[in-house]
């Protein structure tokens, strides 16, 4: 089993066991990352791919220097290898979008950098602020903040 694999399948059994696990109809989840703090976004992806795992439709929403994640050139912290399977932040977002999980920086990102879009990874998009504001009001929508 790879190390991200391995990493999903520890924190979807961590998850199904404290009570999370997800009822047979789709839970739509939206994971809002704006840490800067590498651990912290690990974990954003970590359970964003757990949920994933279960059934969920996923999309993340990163702003601020949680935002820094989706950068083509990103900072170390989000593409080091960190303890305990040497996943990273940036890897484990990469997989998620491979699984079909909408990623989105904040509208105001990119103007707040002085970038364009081109600094974006392929595949990472710019959040329309009342699409994303629909999909954080749906009725069963779940919002976790990192």
């Amino acid at each position: 089993m790879s190390t991200t694999r391995s990493l999903i399948a520890a924190a979807a059994i961590g998850l199904a066991t404290a009570g999370g696990a997800f009822a047979d109809s789709a839970e739509k989840l939206v994971t809002i990352v704006t840490s800067d703090n590498a651990q912290t976004q690990l974990m954003s992806m970590v359970l964003t791919a757990a949920a994933v795992e279960q059934g969920a439709e996923a999309r993340i929403l990163l702003c601020g220097p949680g935002g820094d994640i989706a950068l083509a050139d990103a900072p170390e912290s989000a593409t080091a290898p960190q303890p305990p399977r040497d996943a990273s932040p940036q890897g484990l977002m990469k997989m998620l979008m491979g699984r079909g999980v909408t990623v989105e920086v904040c509208a105001i990102y990119l103007p707040g950098l002085g970038a364009d879009q081109s600094v974006l990874m392929e595949g990472v998009g710019v959040a329309a602020p009342p699409a994303m504001g629909a999909a954080m009001m749906a009725t069963d929508a779940k919002i976790w903040s990192f």
